[in-house]
């Protein structure tokens, strides 16, 4: 199954490895020094022209971990996530 992320972006739900609150992640000095090294790997993408809200880490089978920037906010991913989960 796939997880919709905004502006017709969507990630296969088994590639996720976590989707996490920009807000209160970017916080944290891991977290910053994390957005950077990724950013400068050319890993992160993002999903829109809007101010992002989530960070969702995917790392597909046999290829490079990617971060994807959503505006969607984290509970609304999460919801989608549980419906695919339980539908």
């Amino acid at each position: 199954m796939y997880l919709h992320l905004g502006n017709n972006i969507s990630v296969p739900t088994d590639d996720i490895i976590g989707v996490f609150d920009l807000d209160n992640a970017s916080s944290a000095r891991s977290t910053r020094d994390f957005l950077s090294a990724a950013e400068e790997e050319g890993m992160v993408i993002a999903v829109g022209q809007d101010l992002p809200k989530s960070l969702v880490v995917c790392c597909p089978r046999g290829s490079w971990q990617r971060v994807y920037l959503s505006p969607l906010a984290p509970a609304t991913l999460l919801g989608r996530l549980e419906s695919l989960s339980f539908g």
